[in-house]
């Protein structure tokens, strides 16, 4: 069976891949805020414990070395945590889930449903009904506070002039697409990898094997997880900082990408880059 990864072809020696959300377009924030804690508390009746709840699942899923988290190890967290920490609080069958995000290859509605396909469950039913209404949230968001960040445009149309350019995303792909369409960003892209892909680590890994030099792939992101991606396949990571989007961009396309080209990147830019991510988000 042919995969989206077959129809590729490389262009340039040098690969850039750009996650979506946090990244390239200032969409993380609202989602979480309006979409993703909202549908958890709606779906599994959390209401006794909303502010708290909320505040923890912003905790986790933004301002902490769990930031870019997949939204369904997300809400594990905050399941098991919820359960744990209030007396009132039972989820059922929550084991089921909690097993099925450490086990299964691919985290996304799909998956899911194959599981559901096969044999019933509560828990992963109630979290199939979460995610699927907060895509439905996510795409009645209103247009004007989906934008870019300020400097991505450029460094992504920079970037696509003297390498071939994925997006690397773990969100939903049809927000991706709408979103890179509507502020023609899609233009400087090659390739579209979102959650229905495969996790980063494994789009990177497969991307690599179109023939790339390891020192010749850079993943530009904004969460541990971007790093850790990048990481595990042996290339290049830039940080995207939260709060600091806009610096970040200008950074990458003032001194980052030149870098990047003259193989001067990696060693002591990297980390300093590396450290100075960690340090923002620990702050």
């Amino acid at each position: 069976m042919s995969t989206i990864f077959d129809s590729f072809e490389r262009k340039h020696d040098f690969l850039i891949c750009v996650d979506s959300d946090g990244c390239a377009m200032d969409t993380m924030d609202i989602k979480h805020f309006r979409c993703f804690g909202p549908c958890m508390i709606e779906v599994w009746g959390l209401h006794a414990h909303e502010q708290e709840l909320l505040a923890r699942w912003n905790e986790v899923n933004l301002y902490t070395m769990t930031r870019g988290i997949n939204r369904f190890k997300g809400l594990a967290i905050a399941l098991k945590e919820a359960e744990e920490t209030y007396d009132d609080v039972q989820i059922d069958d929550l084991e089921t889930f909690l097993r099925w995000t450490e086990t299964t290859k691919e985290l996304s509605n799909r998956a899911i449903e194959e599981v559901l396909a096969q044999k019933e469950s509560k828990s992963l039913r109630m979290a199939l009904e979460w995610s699927e209404r907060v895509n439905v949230a996510i795409k009645n968001l209103p247009e004007e506070e989906n934008l870019p960040f300020e400097g991505a445009k450029a460094g992504l149309a920079a970037a696509h002039a003297v390498a071939d350019v994925a997006i690397v995303s773990s969100a939903n792909a049809g927000a991706v697409r709408e979103e890179w369409t509507r502020h023609n960003l899609i233009e400087h892209t090659d390739i579209m990898l979102a959650q229905d892909a495969g996790t980063k680590a494994y789009c990177i890994g497969q991307l690599l094997q179109k023939g790339y030099e390891k020192a010749h792939v850079l993943m530009i992101g904004d969460a541990p997880g971007d790093q850790k991606a990048a990481e595990d396949n042996g290339v290049l990571y830039y940080p995207i900082l939260v709060k600091k989007e806009k610096s970040s961009w200008e950074r990458f396309l003032s001194e980052g990408l030149e870098k990047f080209l003259s193989g001067t990147y990696s060693g002591k830019y990297q980390e300093e880059r590396i450290n100075e991510f960690q340090k923002n988000l620990s702050e």
